[in-house]
């Protein structure tokens, strides 16, 4: 089960730390990553980690500002934002998969219910 929070306003340029708590053995999170789908878009991907050894990968339209990060003992993931965008805004989704990390929505079995980012101008 993934449960997503952390979600809110912000201005351009501020920052917001999105928190996925996790329960469940450690298999069925081998990978996991956060995907945003902003109003009338397609779900996109945003980066991933590899949750044993702590491997991240990101988009680049995201790289060098948002920070994705686990905590083992708590079973949580983050996704730290920095310098945001008013592209920004979208619902942010925190997934899960038994499997090598992917890009793709297909990539991931399990699925929270989301948060919502707004960024103001």
């Amino acid at each position: 089960q993934l449960v997503e929070s952390g979600g809110g306003l912000a201005q351009a340029g501020g920052s917001l730390r999105l928190s996925c708590a996790t329960s469940g053995p450690t298999w069925f999170k081998y990978s996991m990553a956060w995907f945003r789908q902003a109003p009338g878009k397609e779900r996109e991907f945003v980066g991933w980690i590899d949750w044993v050894r702590g491997n991240t990968y990101y988009f680049e339209s995201v790289k060098g500002r948002f920070t994705i990060s686990r905590d083992a003992v708590k079973d949580t993931l983050f996704l730290q934002m920095n310098s945001l965008k008013v592209e920004d805004t979208a619902v942010y989704y925190c997934a899960a998969s038994e499997g090598p990390m992917g890009t793709l929505t297909s990539d991931y079995t399990y699925w929270g219910q989301g948060t919502q980012v707004t960024v103001s101008s």
